[in-house]
């Protein structure tokens, strides 16, 4: 079995949305973390863009852990193709434990609980509970309103700049992901030759 150089944990939608490249871009980031030898971390479903992103790791190659909680293993449609599908209690075990599995956080298009879980990583990287990595990727400008906002809270004096770079953000997977994952404290994932 080859060794996994790193964990990407990516929160995005259990719908796919409206526009086709938010598909594309999800099978992109799938795609590329396999073929950069990492592993995808995510919310264990099979619908929206968290299926596309788990089958697309898998078709390259990649290894996929999956956590969902027991009251969403049917509503969710757990991803049982998953390399490691864990089913846990509630929403708070799910998202520790993915936290624990992942070097990085990646937030794609996606709806509440998608901001509730970057929000979430962001706070405790600013709190110090962590320092990996997190990006946005801001495809079809779809955060472009969160980060025009976050621009607006630097200005009004309640996030400082130091806050807001903790977070990175790129319209492309492609310009993004080279970045995040070369972000990864060497104590956490080895330097790392990606493609």
């Amino acid at each position: 079995m080859t060794q996994v150089k790193f964990s990407l944990c990516v929160y995005c939608g259990s719908r796919p949305g409206t526009d086709p490249a938010f598909a594309q871009a999800a099978a992109e980031v799938g795609h590329w973390i396999a073929k950069n030898g990492g592993q995808l971390v995510y919310g264990g479903g099979r619908g929206g863009l968290m299926g596309v992103v788990a089958d697309a790791t898998l078709r390259a190659g990649g290894r996929v852990v999956g956590v969902i909680p027991t009251s969403l293993v049917e509503r969710e449609l757990a991803h049982r193709g998953c390399t490691e599908l864990h089913i846990v209690e509630t929403m708070h075990e799910r998202k520790r434990l993915m936290a624990e599995r992942a070097d990085a956080f990646l937030a794609l298009p996606g709806g509440i609980g998608t901001f509730e879980e970057l929000f979430e990583v962001w706070t405790w990287r600013q709190l110090g509970y962590h320092d990996k990595p997190i990006g946005i990727l801001n495809c079809r400008g779809y955060y472009q309103g969160l980060l025009d906002f976050l621009n607006a809270s630097v200005q009004h004096g309640f996030l400082n700049e130091a806050q807001q770079n903790l977070v990175v953000s790129a319209e492309t997977a492609l310009d993004l992901l080279p970045i995040l994952c070369r972000s990864v404290p060497s104590h956490i994932a080895p330097p790392l030759n990606l493609i």
